[in-house]
């Protein structure tokens, strides 16, 4: 990194774009497909014969339609379970289509990230603000003495938990404002919070994920890097909303704020 904020700002807004129009960034997911929604195990669109069974999903497929496991031509049954990697090093694959195999609370899904979507093709950038030092404010990470689960709408209408570990608070436009947060496997945080702007200069919520904070629990927010969530690319993605208290009564007009006009 530079001694130039601005500098690095751009440089990560740039390599966002790129990773967001890669070949199997979110703009390429056309689909997710829960399991239990096709009892008889045919997903239209998507080859195969896909079963959940317990810990595992149960993938039947002749040479017909065309798959790949482990890089290699498929024909017959293979049991998989959930796929943590990225994208492209799923273990299924349909001439360029990657399948991915999901699980979110019992449930099994594959999703199907297609780099000829029609979303990919129109991405014309994410519109965000230029950097501006102002929206760099220190903060204190507070956490809870035992990790929170509290029930959430997500994007797709559905209700699922969202773990919390604690407390990100800091001071903006005068007031102090408090944020609930995760705590990544990495040591970072992660917010979903909505704002003054939100659902109408900017997309419905956003994310904000700090850096992991020092041993004094102090950290650098810093809202020139709030993100847009992956359901603003595709509405196949599962977002959770902004958990109850997440909703800033400031406008916070900085960050990612919503894709470019196509």
């Amino acid at each position: 990194m530079s001694t130039d904020p601005q500098q690095d700002w751009q440089h990560w807004h740039e390599q966002r774009e790129a990773a967001v129009a890669s070949s199997y960034g979110p703009l390429s997911l056309t689909g997710t497909h829960w399991l239990a929604d096709f009892p008889e195990g045919r997903i239209p669109a998507v080859p195969g014969e896909w079963r959940e069974d317990g810990d595992e999903v149960v993938l039947t497929a002749g040479a017909e339609d065309g798959l790949t496991v482990d890089g290699k031509p498929f024909a017959g049954t293979v049991r998989l379970t959930a796929d943590h990697g990225p994208i492209h090093e799923s273990r299924v694959e349909s001439a360029g289509r990657r399948l991915v195999v999901l699980r979110r609370e019992g449930l099994w899904a594959v999703r199907d990230f297609d780099p000829g979507s029609e979303a990919r093709s129109a991405f014309r950038g994410i519109e965000a603000t230029p950097y501006d030092e102002r929206w760099v404010v220190p903060g204190v990470f507070r956490p809870y003495a035992e990790t929170r689960s509290v029930r959430v709408e997500n994007a797709d209408g559905r209700e699922r938990g969202l773990g919390l570990s604690g407390e990100l608070v800091f001071e903006l436009h005068g007031g102090e404002h408090v944020l609930q947060v995760a705590v990544e496997d990495d040591g970072t945080l992660w917010a979903v919070f909505a704002d003054a702007t939100s659902g109408r200069d900017s997309y419905r919520f956003r994310f904000l994920r700090p850096e992991a904070p020092a041993s004094d629990g102090s950290v650098t927010v810093d809202f020139n890097r709030a993100l847009l969530p992956p359901c603003a690319f595709a509405d196949h993605f599962i977002c959770p909303f902004p958990p109850p208290g997440n909703t800033l009564d400031t406008a916070v007009a900085a960050g990612e704020r919503r894709l470019n006009p196509a």
